[in-house]
């Protein structure tokens, strides 16, 4: 069974950056695509990135573009979220999830079969 645990959440000034991690453990080799979701207070998740194990293409909303980056480190079993020029919209619960090994890389929720608890991320204006 894969398990994912983020962690980096926390508290941030408007315009500031944070690095969000996702170690992923048990069974890894069963996945093909990392992603990470967000959902704020009253609405839906939201896609934010995702990344491939093998070759590392990467997928990114539209809403993140130009300020995040996707990474991964095969090694370590670790992907990570770098946001930068945070904005107070981007505060919500960050999720990392994980799609079975043949999906593709996508943005559908649906295709992710394995998920995270969670971390906070709180930007101030």
């Amino acid at each position: 069974q894969v398990q994912l645990v983020e962690s980096g959440g926390g508290l941030v000034q408007a315009g500031g950056s944070l690095r969000l991690s996702c170690a992923a453990s048990g069974g890894t080799f069963s996945t093909n695509v990392l992603g990470w979701f967000r959902q704020a207070p009253g609405k839906e998740r939201e896609f934010v990135a995702a990344i491939r194990w093998s070759g590392g293409s990467t997928l990114y909303a539209d809403s993140v573009k130009g300020r995040a980056t996707i990474s991964r480190d095969n090694a370590e079993n670790t992907v990570y979220l770098q946001m930068n020029t945070l904005k107070p919209e981007d505060t919500a619960v960050y999720y990392c999830a994980a799609t079975p090994r043949y999906n593709p890389i996508t943005s559908s929720g649906a295709y992710y079969h394995y998920w995270g608890q969670g971390t906070q991320v709180t930007v101030s204006s």
